[in-house]
């Protein structure tokens, strides 16, 4: 009996090789795409590189309710999100979350929790900065642009929706421009409109879109419609943000410095508007149209990173800023932390007497309000327990002009606080301008004459 040729072996052989390696490559592939390249959508990555900055908020406030027997209280259990916007543990919140709460509690996404404290607030965009005391540095929130927002674009809202804490939802953005009117004492403006749903315990989460960069704030919901919620577009988040971290208002400072933030492939870029005369800033050299890019370790894009870099210094402390001016190299300059109060100027005297922060705005950039004043001082903070603040002006109002006399610049302040008018101490006039509407009042005036 003779053997089979070993030629007819080869064909077998090159058959189970071909099987074999046909397993091993599917098996490859098929492991390959689990838990990763498939799996791994730009909608978890976005949520990915955001989740360890936004944090759950749980809270317990006493709220007033009618009811057969009369006026009662009762416990109500709050619920929301927040967003870190500085390592040290400031959070950027809605105001109806933590408004009223006694114990306001935050927790990380790693599980931890903490109490937080409430810094600052704005009432009318429903804004507000609560801290929390952490040892580590936290990661934070990383901050798109809301100005090239374009209806039908993906995005993706965050937050302990119903207390499910760290929900995720995905959607779009239907519409842009949004006012709503959620109460009778409460309307926002220029929100945008999302079908992402967005529930109770959502407000003050983020809302991103498909890089992860936070887009908005999430703010409320349409009662009884579905797929109708709103955000807060992230520009107005950063402005108010920046007023209600200002180190004017929190630690009695001040810088002189007022800019824009500009994209430069996709790199936000903070350039100086203007600076105030007299001031730290302008001592240091600083000038209109430089950009600033850094002071001492914190990269600068927004006003609001030159707040969080000036918080908490010392009086008298250096920092060193880095510039750029005309697209020369870089530049070095040194600016030293000054009080607000620590001279008699006109500035100052405002601040005493009527218990508001003023300065000029340029002429190019107040001409952008379309309004017909020859213009106007810009209010960046307000002094608590002020003439200011019983008046209900507000941070980023305009003073036009108090009594008879314009405001257009601080010569014209200078000449009001100087006059027989206010020597008399009884309550003034005065006008601003408040998103191109026109407000007035009488404000009391504090006992301190400028002379």
């Amino acid at each position: 009996m003779r053997l089979p040729a070993s030629r007819n072996l080869v064909p077998l052989f090159g058959i189970l090789a071909i099987i074999m390696s046909v397993q091993t490559f599917s098996s490859a592939i098929i492991g390959r795409a689990t838990g990763s390249e498939l799996r791994k959508t730009p909608i978890v990555k976005a949520v990915q590189n955001a989740k360890e900055s936004i944090v759950n908020i749980h809270g317990h406030k006493t709220i007033a309710s009618s009811s057969s027997v009369g006026n009662t209280q009762r416990q109500v259990n709050g619920m929301g999100t927040g967003v870190v916007v500085d390592p040290r543990g400031y959070i950027v919140t809605n105001y109806h979350v933590v408004e009223g709460v006694r114990r306001i509690q935050v927790t990380l996404s790693d599980g931890k929790t903490f109490i937080g404290q409430l810094i600052s607030h704005d009432r009318k965009t429903d804004l507000a900065i609560i801290k929390i005391n952490t040892e580590k540095k936290l990661p934070v929130i990383n901050i798109g642009t809301s100005d090239d927002l374009m209806p039908g674009e993906t995005v993706i809202a965050v937050g302990n929706a119903y207390g499910y804490e760290n929900s995720v939802t995905q959607g779009i953005i239907s519409a842009l421009h949004r006012t709503v009117q959620v109460t009778d004492t409460q309307k926002y403006y220029d929100l945008i409109q999302t079908d992402a749903s967005i529930n109770p315990g959502n407000s003050g989460g983020p809302l991103l879109n498909i890089d992860g960069q936070m887009i908005g704030i999430n703010v409320a919901v349409r009662v009884g419609a579905q797929g109708i919620g709103f955000a807060i577009p992230a520009d107005t988040v950063m402005k108010i943000s920046a007023n209600l971290l200002s180190v004017e208002t929190l630690d009695n400072h001040w810088h002189g410095l007022a800019g824009n933030t500009k994209l430069v492939d996709g790199k936000a870029v903070y350039i100086v508007d203007a600076v105030e005369k007299g001031s730290p800033a302008a001592v240091s050299g600083i000038k209109s149209g430089d950009q600033i890019q850094s002071i001492e370790d914190i990269t600068i894009g927004y006003q609001l990173d030159i707040e969080r870099a000036l918080l908490n210094r010392k009086t008298g402390e250096e920092v060193t800023l880095i510039i750029v001016r005309d697209e020369d190299q870089p530049k070095q300059l040194s600016l030293v932390v000054k009080s607000l109060t620590s001279s008699n100027s006109v500035v100052d005297l405002a601040w005493k007497s009527l218990g508001v922060r003023l300065r000029e705005i340029p002429e190019g950039q107040f001409d952008a309000t379309n309004t017909s004043y020859h213009g106007g001082l810009a209010i960046t903070a307000i002094r608590a327990n002020s003439p200011a603040t019983k008046q209900g002006i507000h941070i980023g109002d305009v003073l036009l002009g108090m009594h008879e006399w314009e405001t257009v610049s601080l010569k014209d302040l200078e000449y009001i606080l100087s006059s027989d008018v206010f020597a008399q101490k009884k309550p003034m006039k005065f006008y601003i301008l408040r998103e191109n509407e026109t407000l007035y009042g009488h404000i009391a005036v504090s006992s301190v004459q400028y002379r």
